[in-house]
């Protein structure tokens, strides 16, 4: 099975409010307060200046958009996070800016690298956002990210 994501984490309320701006998706709540936009299409087409060829290291980060996170993280840290596995075998890409500063990353986590005693890059980004594990689970498992297999299915 394979899993895709694409998508801009933070907090709840400050993401709600940064994404009124666009009409082109909707944020969908996820724990401890964090909320995810996906990187839909029309998102992309809706944010990006048609500028940059994978920018910061990214797959798909629109060009520019590097510009409204930083904005949009004057109201509590953003993270944009990309994670594409299949049967097991993946990659993983995470940054986060807060303050309008981009402060970790851009992580990445190419196919057939281990997790560092760090943790994933997605895990480290969703650490940098507040995000607490239990004992025996990570963060990306405490907020339920496992919950789609697709970035499409967070849509609806």
């Amino acid at each position: 099975m394979g899993y895709d994501l694409y998508a801009v984490i933070g907090e709840g309320e400050a993401l709600s409010a940064a994404a009124r701006e666009l009409s082109a998706v909707r944020p969908t709540s996820m724990g401890q307060g964090l909320a995810l936009l996906p990187m839909t299409d029309a998102l992309f087409d809706a944010v990006t200046d048609g500028g940059g060829e994978r920018v910061l290291g990214f797959w798909r980060l629109p060009g520019g958009f590097e510009r409204t996170l930083a904005a949009w993280s004057a109201g509590g840290p953003v993270a944009y996070v990309e994670a594409e596995y299949f049967g097991g075998v993946g990659e993983q890409r995470a940054a986060v800016w807060d303050g309008g500063a981009l402060v970790l990353g851009p992580l990445h986590l190419e196919e057939g690298q281990p997790f560092g005693p760090a943790g994933s890059p997605l895990s480290q980004a969703l650490r940098r956002l507040g995000v607490v594990a239990s004992a025996g689970e990570d963060e990306f498992s405490a907020v339920g990210l496992g919950r789609h297999r697709h970035r499409d299915a967070w849509t609806g």
